[in-house]
């Protein structure tokens, strides 16, 4: 008998199925055993009567413990009593596939490191199902604009031979005979990719940080989501594609999962209006110290406060989500953005801030190569394991910029959650390389 998924028991009323999920719970009563099954798509209330002596299928109902996987056969029958969807199974024979330890290693108000540990069991919770499910229809939107705009997918190396931003946050690793890098951003890879002729390019790949920090928004490897573009003539192109694909993106998770969010995680999914609110971030700061913020110096970047603050108002003033801060210092920025012709200081830069956190940075790119050369030796880069980054502009390479962000971050805000762990599969920090 082919297996039914629970959600398609009420198309299956007076009829004989087979069901195989996980025991949620069991009640054993006097007279009567009732069971909740748990698969992948919902809840289902078996009942089995209970006989005198018990019967060997009583038995096996009665030795069940929760997490068990099981297969179950009966018929269904609508009860408009019963809360799980006014349906439930008479139970005729039941296959215990795999009986689960009595006592649980984890509870639902378990702490969240112990969660991680048995994070297998973590993730059968529906809730955490809902987060994947959001995944998937989150990176299919995005390719489905991507492809719509005719943008080219890489995949780029993980393996790399010097740093691709900084040698700050690189994982070492033993390559043969020599010494490679985990990289740390697909960047150099996205701009050879245009000054190749590929015109508009994205990959979404594992990156990896070799960052030491606890905080909730920070972790050692994650899935970058990132996209450059050609033939550009500002920065303000790249803001702009980014808000219109955005907004596609939530519209698509507001329409398929938008009401499960908000009875599940209580956050509203809200598509933004275009454009977005713009301020560079000198006026960014100017908003901040009239508001009695104390903000970072002029050649420093938003601290996690500043950005809290800044987004408070403007969600204020504009009734916004979204805010591109612009135009950042050379100070904070590498030195292949390009930087303001009259205001050589500042670079063609942003972040966007969503709902009070970075979410993304971007930039037009540097393509000229003499000002590049120059760039670098203001930044003091020893340009030698990079020369072959360099040798990408030597050859008539296009006006582009582009950005990129960390997919658990966008999905932590789109979620209303607290911390990267709880919307990553499986998490790596300082601390932790298992399960």
């Amino acid at each position: 008998m082919k297996r039914t998924l629970i959600s398609e028991l009420s198309e299956k009323i007076g009829e004989r199925v087979r069901i195989r999920g996980w025991v949620h719970t069991v009640r054993d009563q006097k007279r009567v055993q009732f069971l909740v099954i748990r698969d992948e798509s919902g809840l289902a209330q078996v009942v089995a009567a209970k006989e005198e002596p018990p019967s060997e299928l009583n038995e096996a109902v009665s030795a069940l413990t929760a997490e068990s996987a099981v297969t179950v056969v009966g018929t269904v029958i609508a009860d408009d009593r019963v809360n799980l969807g006014g349906l439930e199974v008479r139970l005729e024979e039941l296959q215990v596939d795999s009986l689960a330890d009595a006592e649980l290693p984890i509870a639902l108000d378990s702490a969240l490191d112990k969660r991680m540990d048995w994070r297998y069991l973590d993730l059968r919770r529906p809730d955490r199902r809902l987060i994947f499910e959001v995944q998937t229809t989150a990176e299919h939107a995005m390719r489905e604009f991507w492809h719509r705009e005719k943008f080219i997918e890489l995949h780029t190396p993980k393996f790399m031979g010097s740093a691709s931003e900084s040698g700050a946050e690189l994982f070492k690793v033993e390559y043969f005979d020599r010494e490679a890098y985990l990289a740390q951003s697909p960047q150099f890879y996205k701009q050879m990719a245009i000054a190749a002729g590929l015109g508009k390019v994205f990959e979404v790949g594992p990156v990896f940080r070799a960052n030491p920090s606890f905080t909730s928004r920070h972790d050692t490897e994650f899935t970058s989501v990132d996209v450059e573009i050609a033939w550009i003539d500002s920065h303000d192109d790249v803001m702009a594609f980014e808000e219109q694909w955005l907004a596609h993106v939530l519209a698509r998770v507001k329409e398929t999962h938008g009401a499960d969010i908000e009875e599940t995680f209580g956050s509203e999914v809200v598509v933004p209006a275009l454009p977005f609110p713009r301020v560079t971030l000198e006026r960014a700061k100017q908003l901040l110290r009239e508001r009695g913020h104390e903000a970072p110096g002029p050649l420093d970047d938003l601290d996690p406060p500043s950005e809290r603050a800044l987004s408070a108002i403007v969600s204020e003033q504009q009734g916004h989500e979204f805010t591109f801060v612009t135009d950042y210092p050379t100070t904070v920025r590498p030195f292949y953005h390009m930087r303001h012709a009259d205001r050589p200081e500042l670079t063609k830069s942003f972040d966007l801030l969503w709902r009070g956190i970075e979410l993304t940075t971007g930039a037009q790119r540097e393509h000229r190569y003499e000002q590049l050369l120059a760039q670098a030796e203001d930044k003091g880069v020893d340009v030698g394991p990079i020369q072959y980054y360099l040798d990408f502009f030597r050859f008539g390479a296009p006006p582009h910029g582009g950005f990129g962000f960390g997919l658990t971050r966008l999905l932590m805000q789109l979620l209303g959650q607290d911390n990267v762990r709880e919307v990553t599969f499986l998490y790596r920090g300082p601390h932790r390389l298992e399960p």
